[in-house]
């Protein structure tokens, strides 16, 4: 499941409006631009929910908050790969999928790889609310990150809630998907460890 963007928050009125346009035009057009489940490497990543890219694409920098709220640039994961889920306290299908993301970092998290779980919850308690669900849940190994304007959204193309994307360790695309997966189940783990070992040459 995807859910839209919810109506109820618009730090930026009319930029929600755009990123619900937006999401149709994304679902129409993602299979245009990514394609093949072998990317540069060959290590095979056919056990990935991900559409993996022809070839590893630069994102621009996007500058979220951590759970003290300072700062942070998503090109400071540079090194490791980064699974960077887009997701919110608000749609109930995030929710649902944040354990097993929670268990894929407790197994490969470490110098070479990361799982980013950044939320687009808005309003002065955004980062209160994400603590308190992770707090509920057990969520214990996934840092706190916020992206209380949205940006990720636009910056990132996402059209909704939850969308995942891989990046390789110099920070580009090597694949995305929208909906939710269990992270944590040994085929996705194996095809991870595989592109890690693949990156690593």
């Amino acid at each position: 499941m995807h859910a839209p963007l919810d109506e109820s928050i618009r730090p930026r009125g009319r930029r929600w409006l755009l990123a619900v346009g937006l999401s149709a035009a994304a679902g129409l057009g993602v299979f245009a631009y990514f394609h093949s489940n072998r990317p540069p490497g060959g290590a095979s990543t056919s056990a990935l929910p991900l559409v993996m890219r022809a070839q590893p694409v630069p994102l621009p920098n996007l500058r979220v908050l951590d759970g003290t709220g300072r700062p942070v640039d998503l090109a400071s994961f540079k090194g490791k790969m980064v699974l960077l889920n887009i997701w919110a306290t608000w749609c109930p299908p995030c929710r649902q999928e944040m354990p097993s993301l929670d268990r894929l970092q407790a197994q490969l998290g470490g110098g070479d790889f990361q799982v980013v779980a950044l939320s687009v919850d808005a309003g002065a308690k955004a980062l209160d609310r994400v603590k308190s669900f992770y707090a509920s849940e057990g969520i214990k190994h996934l840092a706190v990150y916020l992206d209380a304007d949205a940006a990720a959204i636009f910056t990132l193309k996402a059209g909704g809630v939850p969308t995942t994307l891989l990046l390789d360790r110099q920070g580009r695309e090597l694949g995305r998907m929208s909906g939710t997966a269990e992270w944590d189940s040994p085929q996705i783990v194996k095809a991870l460890q595989a592109l890690l070992g693949a990156q690593a040459k």
